[in-house]
């Protein structure tokens, strides 16, 4: 595989990213370098970015935070719902357990909403706007979701810079924006980094109906059946329901999907791209 050559500024969030500098040209080169020969998980990446992006989307653009953060959950996850980090973030914005919580979350045994793709997604854009209230710089508020907002603070006053790019770090968070910058450029064009990916190889949005629940489930099961479906499509739609049971004594109401059956099978389905340039037989 040959690495094309990229250009020496770059958008982010509506932000000049200069890399003619030579720190900044080879950090992002590595990440770059990296992601291109990382072909399992970019390709699953673009893959599940054809379902989920459509979802992320519309969230991102109504609380008014720049569509480029779809890329930080990209490198974050590779877009899995279920995904759970040693340190035990979860989701596809992992999102810790007290900080799920403090951005409006139900974490517990039986209900983990850090794995609900639209609240997750919500909670998330609540801490980006917080971010960007505090520091005025989308790349800024990147580092932050890494290494967190005391740290990144701390570090901007302790080093006398002014913004994130100048800090001096540990490995995994001053690689993280480049990370965030070289998958959105993948991503702009994925055939000439070697992804040559067709329009019926991307996964494809599910539709679904949603069942009004203000009452505990005893059987998730028997729910499932009940609802003409299996107790795993159940749960491969809902992820965030943890347990067996969904317990619910504060009568709380939830919304629980149902996949519409004909999106279940391949040759029922119609195929789309949400971005043309994500695969070579172009309409």
């Amino acid at each position: 595989m040959v690495i094309p050559e990229f250009p020496l500024q770059m958008k982010f969030a509506g932000e000049t990213v200069d890399l003619d500098r030579l720190d900044m040209y080879e950090r992002f080169d590595r990440e770059l370098t990296t992601l291109c020969y990382m072909h399992s998980s970019t390709s699953l990446a673009i893959k599940r970015a054809n379902r989920y992006f459509p979802i992320m989307a519309p969230i991102l653009k109504e609380e008014g935070i720049p569509s480029d953060f779809l890329y930080l959950a990209v490198i974050e996850s590779t877009l899995n719902p279920r995904a759970v980090s040693p340190a035990k973030a979860m989701g596809i914005w992992q999102i810790m357990p007290r900080t799920g919580r403090e951005y409006g979350l139900e974490v517990n045994d039986d209900i983990d909403e850090r794995c609900h793709v639209e609240k997750s997604t919500r909670a998330a854009c609540r801490y980006l706007k917080e971010a960007y209230a505090k520091y005025g710089s989308w790349t800024t508020v990147a580092a932050s979701y890494n290494a967190g907002m005391g740290r990144i603070s701390s570090e901007l006053e302790k080093q006398l810079a002014d913004h994130s790019f100048d800090l001096w770090l540990n490995e995994e968070t001053s690689r993280y924006v480049f990370r965030i910058l070289a998958m959105k450029e993948i991503f702009s064009s994925p055939s000439k980094y070697g992804y040559k990916l067709k329009t019926r190889q991307l996964y494809q949005p599910i539709r679904y109906t949603e069942v009004k629940v203000d009452t505990t489930i005893n059987n998730l099961a028997l729910f499932a059946q009940s609802q003409g479906i299996s107790y795993a499509q159940l749960k491969e739609s809902n992820p965030w329901l943890r347990a067996r049971t969904m317990p619910d004594k504060s009568r709380k109401v939830y919304y629980i999907k149902i996949p519409q059956k004909e999106d279940l099978y391949y040759t029922k389905r119609k195929f789309t791209a949400y971005r043309k340039e994500w695969v070579i037989d172009k309409k």
